[in-house]
């Protein structure tokens, strides 16, 4: 309680009250720190008002990540309100639904570049904004990766290249930024049920297999992530940055399912 007492930043991401960004959300209030959030379009705008209310926020704003002029106005936006931030937490991914099931190698060249820009560069861009709001006294950068980007899991096709290429840019990041005191680092939930993970074919079976399989025998919790957050953005994280954090109950460590799940 406490540990982001002070302190002011965006969350872009939040879909509904199951999505992982608003774990985050959620996490980071109870910790004090006072929020801004992002959104896009007017049914996601809708969903969301509702949610900002209940933490206090009554800043939130329509940003298309794929679109420079909005981006920019967004980040006006922000300054406008508070002449500088602590921290953004960037959770946004894209596919088009229909390549999330199947073979890979059908990925079509317009969904591998949607993707991509979506999923991975737009935290590139989204840095470059906050930028300027947090260089006189240092930040904090989070985004949200899956496993998926360094070992093959059925369906998540194009998704895991994007998360790699993620992960890679949270390194750049982390190196570029960090003489200014701004720490870059990366989130990686085992599967989770959120609208998002529901796109990705075979979702549930691969949860429950997850479940039944981690050291822990759990999946990730809203409030297990939230509380990673929290660590990466107070001063208990002050020295970690480029990192990917792992919070999946252990999954990431096995080779083999359990012995009573072979």
């Amino acid at each position: 309680m406490g540990a982001m007492k002070g302190q002011r930043g965006l969350i872009m991401g939040v879909a509904n009250d199951r999505s992982i960004a608003w774990g985050i959300a959620k996490a980071m209030h109870e910790a004090g720190a006072e929020l801004a959030f992002s959104y896009q379009g007017e049914a996601f705008g809708k969903r969301l008002e509702p949610l900002a209310e209940s933490v206090g926020s009554d800043l939130l704003l329509d940003v298309d990540v794929t679109d420079d002029a909005s981006l920019d106005a967004a980040f006006e936006a922000l300054q406008a309100r508070w002449d500088s931030i602590d921290f953004v937490v960037h959770a946004i991914a894209f596919s088009d639904k229909s390549e999330l099931t199947g073979r890979f190698l059908n990925t079509s060249r317009a969904n591998f570049k949607h993707s991509m820009d979506i999923s991975a560069y737009s935290f590139i861009d989204v840095a470059r904004r906050a930028y300027p709001l947090m260089k006189e006294k240092g930040g904090s950068l989070i985004t949200l990766t899956y496993q998926g980007s360094n070992r093959v899991v059925p369906n998540y096709n194009v998704m895991g290249v994007a998360k790699a290429a993620l992960e890679s840019a949270t390194r750049y990041l982390a190196n570029d930024l960090g003489p200014d005191g701004i720490r870059v680092n990366a989130i990686s939930p085992g599967p989770m049920k959120t609208l998002a993970g529901a796109a990705i074919g075979g979702a549930r079976r691969t949860y429950k297999h997850c479940d039944q399989n981690a050291p822990l025998r759990a999946n990730a919790t809203l409030e297990a992530v939230g509380g990673t957050a929290v660590y990466l953005a107070s001063e208990a994280g002050a020295c970690t940055t480029g990192e990917i954090i792992r919070v999946d109950g252990g999954f990431h460590v096995l080779g083999m399912p359990q012995a009573d799940n072979l």
